[in-house]
């Protein structure tokens, strides 16, 4: 029996390269169905008032790919309307509408919105004909969730490789056009006279210009010439006269259509007895290898401009060195172009690089290989993020590698997603399920046993009661801020500590707080930070058994950034809490006693800072650095602000 669970399953499927979005999704859809236990799983498109069905499984007439009716009509109406999962387990006692219900006659329905480049594309859903006896559970909404994600990052992925794909066709076609134009143009053979008239044209003029010779003989040769290009070629044909010659002289011809060619023309004086009689010269059609420069200082300049990372590596040195890289690849990494090219791509490894990541590397170049991987790298100021890089090898006429092709995209805002929901999955699966079993048991005890017993389990159903509610409250907190848009500003350090301890005193009043405020320098930052700073100090004293907890705040200047140190007095923190904080460890956190802590951790890396929490080394207690960056009254917060950063170093 296959032991991989059903979210392992999806990433599986859509970690796929090789495999088409419409088999993603059918297999996906498979996945759902068995997960929820509902026959029926389909995708919708919603566009201008309408459902269609795009794909689905199962059963069910009206549920078909190609099937459309009226939005109003579909169960879907409600789903587009709410935020997060719409769960229906007795759709008769639901906000569905009553014609949906007539059309479908669904029990039960759990659907979910699927979003691409930020706008509506449809929807993601599962239902069944029958009433479901229970409500679905929270896990089950969080994997519909994460299903929708994934459907929608395919489905946007797609159409970016498919807009790519156009803009190479066109390219290529063009490419082919020019290159078609050169291959069958002639050089033109001409005379002049002292008249500036024609006196002989060769019959390359025809396919070029379009006249035939005869048309042009006897003509003055300016009259064939854009206005502008007149000027330059009267001037240049005063300078023949003078017994000069021109080289390379480019002209814009007028052919017999109206239209503009480029010529590019060399001339020479015809003498006899000493004397200029007339001027004789060559015109070659260049307007294809214009084109074909446009074209290229296009191609350049779209590359520079590409916000995602582009670079090139020479694969014939030995140390392999960079030899370009553009505007996007300087601000995915903070290096500019100077501080790279001559250097290897290894530079931006560092300690919390997957080595088996890098060997996929060393592997595909080994093989002359494509190879696309996700690893973390660090940018030149030396904060880690998630980098997806893409290589492709380019090889000569001859086959040989000359050169690897690397695309370089910053990835770290969907991996911290990912992380966080890995973390509320495991959490609310663990401590939900070892809670209610610990709740049953001492229900029983309850119910058979003697008054006293009876207060005991009271006391205990109460306490984990209110832990559970904790930790609902800590998870809805956790899921608010990341939904939360990154809004850096400046902010003064100093004055949010004292505000948020002043709260924090009258919440506490049998604790202790002091600050040292070292600092007048402001802290680039989003103004969540105040939440940040008051779990720390609320984790200081609701941990520290001791009759009057002592918490110290430092804020202090080191550098380019701002360190704010909180210390307590209390037994310490715990080795699972601090692995969870510095690692992002697996480890079950009991009680969620750990998701205020990752609270800390995303609003502070939110803004390319960092956290840490140990045991003190002076005493007993704990101690909490936060380090965020450091912003002067003359910077701008555009020149200051960092982007989001992994989760832990």
């Amino acid at each position: 029996m296959d032991s991989t669970s059903p979210r392992e399953r999806l990433y599986e499927v859509f970690a796929d390269l090789d495999t088409d979005v419409e088999t993603k999704v059918d297999r996906a859809l498979q996945i759902g169905t068995e997960y929820f236990g509902l026959p029926l799983g389909f995708l919708t498109r919603i566009d201008d008032g309408k459902q269609e069905i795009v794909q689905a499984v199962g059963d069910h007439e009206l549920i078909q790919p190609g099937e459309t009716c009226p939005l109003e009509d579909a169960y879907c109406r409600r789903t587009v309307d709410v935020e997060g999962v719409l769960a229906v387990q007795d759709a008769n006692d639901s906000s569905i509408a009553e014609r949906a219900i007539e059309v479908f006659d669904l029990g039960t329905y759990i659907g979910a919105k699927v979003v691409v480049d930020e706008d509506l594309y449809g929807t993601i859903c599962f239902a069944d004909e029958a009433e479901r006896a229970q409500p679905f559970p929270e896990a089950e909404e969080l994997f519909l969730e994460l299903l929708a994600t994934l459907v929608s990052t395919a489905i946007q992925r797609r159409r970016h490789d498919q807009e790519i794909e156009a803009r190479n066709d066109h390219l290529r076609r063009e490419k082919q056009r020019f290159e078609g134009i050169a291959e069958n143009s002639f050089d033109i053979l001409f005379r002049v006279d002292h008249d500036a008239e024609f006196t002989y044209v060769s019959s390359a003029v025809e396919p070029t210009l379009g006249y035939e010779p005869e048309d042009l003989t006897g003509e003055p040769f300016y009259e064939f010439v854009t206005e502008p290009a007149a000027s330059v070629a009267l001037s240049a044909y005063a300078d023949l006269l003078d017994g000069g010659d021109r080289r390379r002289l480019e002209l814009d011809f007028v052919d017999h259509d109206g239209d503009v060619v480029v010529l590019e023309v060399n001339a020479t004086p015809i003498t006899e007895d000493g004397e200029v009689v007339g001027i004789q010269g060559v015109g070659r059609d260049i307007t294809a290898r214009k084109e074909r420069e446009r074209e290229l200082r296009i191609k350049d300049r779209a590359m520079d401009e590409a916000v995602v990372g582009i670079s090139i590596a020479d694969m014939a040195q030995p140390s392999q060195p960079l030899v370009y890289v553009n505007k996007g690849f300087e601000r995915v990494t903070g290096y500019d172009a100077e501080a790279v090219l001559g250097r290897n791509c290894r530079m931006l490894q560092g300690p919390a690089t997957d080595p088996a990541a890098v060997e996929q590397f060393r592997a595909a170049i080994d093989a002359e290989e494509a190879a696309t991987v996700e690893l973390v790298n660090y940018r030149r100021d030396g904060t880690p993020f998630w980098n997806r890089v893409q290589i492709n090898p380019v090889f000569d006429e001859a086959g040989d590698l000359t050169h690897y092709l690397g695309f370089q995209s910053d990835v770290t805002e969907r991996r911290r997603t990912e992380k966080l929901i890995e973390l509320l999955n495991r959490v609310l699966r663990h401590n939900l399920r070892n809670d209610m079993n610990a709740i049953r048991g001492w229900a029983t005890a309850i119910r058979d046993g003697d008054a006293d017993g009876a207060r005991d389990a009271g006391a205990r159903i109460e306490r984990i009661s209110r832990e559970l509610s904790d930790l609902s409250e800590h998870a809805r907190e956790l899921e608010q801020y990341v939904r939360h848009p990154r809004d850096p500003e400046r902010l003064a350090p100093g004055e949010m500590v004292t505000d948020v301890m002043a709260t924090h005193r009258k919440e506490y009043p049998d604790a202790a707080f002091d600050a040292r405020i070292e600092t007048d320098r402001w802290v680039c930052a989003g103004a969540e930070l105040d939440v940040a700073i008051g779990e720390l100090l609320t984790n200081a004293v609701k941990h520290n058994p001791g009759s009057t907890p002592h918490v110290d705040v430092t804020v202090r200047d080191d550098d380019g950034w701002i360190e704010i140190g909180i210390t307590d007095d209390g037994p310490g923190i715990e080795e699972m809490e601090q692995r969870v904080v510095t690692t992002g460890g697996e480890t079950a956190l009991e009680h969620g006693s750990g998701l205020g802590l990752w609270l800390v951790n995303w609003i502070v890396t939110q803004y390319g800072g960092s956290f840490t929490i140990s045991p003190r080394d002076d005493a007993d207690g704990t101690a909490a650095t936060v380090r965020l960056p450091a912003i002067d009254e003359e910077q701008s917060i555009e020149s200051v602000e960092r982007g989001p950063t992994v989760l832990f170093r």
